[in-house]
């Protein structure tokens, strides 16, 4: 359910880029799943869980940059929603 402040992305090149990101981290975590099946190292499936993890970040930070520059271009938000907004996910992220 969407409030007031709430943004739903527009920019289709966007939504196109986050998918994917989250598609490549997707293949990694059914990568990490066959490690575990096939018995690999703890070592080389922390690395690789680190890996989906920045994968999984950065998707998440391109989305919030583009909801970012549309809430700013749009007009419809004012400086302290849009900063109130980013914190609340920001802080999501941390």
């Amino acid at each position: 359910m969407e409030s007031t402040t709430d943004h739903v992305v527009q920019d289709a090149d966007a939504i196109a880029d986050l998918r994917k990101r989250l598609r490549r981290a997707e293949g990694q975590v059914a990568g990490v799943i066959r490690m575990l099946d096939d018995g690999r190292t703890c070592q080389d499936i922390v690395v690789q869980l680190a890996a989906v993890s920045k994968a999984i970040d950065k998707a998440a930070f391109s989305l919030i940059s583009v909801g970012l520059r549309e809430c700013i271009t749009d007009g419809q938000h004012n400086a302290q929603d849009v900063a109130d907004q980013l914190q609340k996910l920001f802080l999501t992220m941390a």
